[in-house]
């Protein structure tokens, strides 16, 4: 006899990844509810979503994270609670008590090598941890790295849109490498966790074979795919430095986090064992998803 499947809340449902962690909650059979501002009922782009999410069977609660009754009146429905709010919320999640799955979806805050010099981005991060783990609120951490829609569709050129067809810049001497997932499958190793008593209380990672690439690899991937050379610019650890001094918060967020994962190396420099880690795809290999090289084949 197949297990009860958790019900789970997924706190939002109108951004990318939220709307996504519901679309798969969904497929996965999960009874899934969504807490959402009212304000997000007025929008007629959010209120699409939200839409699709009803007619496909998730239930609708209207809340937020700083509304402590409707909040609380939410969790008393669900067994999980999964929060994908951005950076600015994170310290809002103090209320969410059950099993819990943080809006991190990122890095992991406790092993980046960048303190002061992202505006509290990670250590946010890093004390709803502390306040779960010292709560004794059982958790599963998602440490997916980079979205495969931030950053690669211009490969790694802040200042680009598209991809480059001249000349592209490496930062550092390239050979440090990164990771990029599509959101939906962040998605769907998220929700293959909620069930599963390996990951309780454990961090998954996501380290997908073909989406773990230096910036030399995917120029030289690229360069295969568009028929041509680029020419290469060198920027230096200094001269990214200086670049993230220069420009005004927060547009040099983005020069941070280049120089955080592919100068310092943050997503890939541990072994994820030996730090008691999961890999989600070793976990889950039956989860398909999309490669670097088949996301790149829709910009050529």
């Amino acid at each position: 006899m197949e297990s009860k499947k958790s019900r789970v809340l997924i706190v939002g449902a109108t951004g990318n990844l939220d709307h996504e962690l519901a679309k798969a909650s969904l497929n996965f059979s999960h009874p899934t509810f969504a807490l959402v501002r009212d304000s997000a009922f007025a929008d007629p782009n959010k209120q699409a979503k939200l839409n699709s999410l009803s007619d496909a069977g998730v239930t609708l609660l209207k809340g937020s994270l700083q509304d402590e009754e409707s909040l609380i009146e939410a969790i008393k429905k669900v067994d999980v609670v999964i929060c994908a709010v951005n950076s600015t919320q994170v310290l809002d999640q103090k209320l969410l008590i059950q099993r819990f799955i943080p809006s991190e979806f990122g890095l992991d805050p406790d092993k980046v090598q960048i303190s002061g010099m992202d505006y509290n981005f990670y250590s946010r991060k890093a004390e709803i941890r502390r306040l779960v783990e010292a709560e004794g609120i059982p958790y599963t951490f998602v440490s997916c790295n980079f979205y495969t829609s931030y950053l690669l569709p211009s490969l790694v050129q802040p200042e680009l849109k598209a991809p480059p067809r001249d000349e592209i810049k490496i930062y550092g001497d390239g050979n440090i490498k990164g990771v990029f997932v599509k959101e939906c499958d962040v998605a769907a190793f998220t929700i293959s966790t909620l069930d599963d008593p390996l990951t309780l209380n454990k961090v998954l990672y996501l380290r997908p074979p073909g989406n773990v690439y230096s910036m030399n690899e995917l120029a030289d991937i690229w360069e295969t795919k568009i028929k041509k050379k680029l020419q290469k610019m060198y920027v230096s650890e200094e001269e990214l430095l200086h670049k993230i001094r220069e420009t005004p918060y927060p547009g040099n967020m983005s020069f941070v986090f280049i120089y955080s994962v592919f100068i310092k190396g943050d997503q890939t420099y541990f072994d994820i064992e030996l730090s008691g880690g999961l890999e989600g795809t070793q976990l889950y290999p039956h989860v398909k998803y999309t490669t670097i090289s088949e996301y790149l084949d829709t910009l050529v």
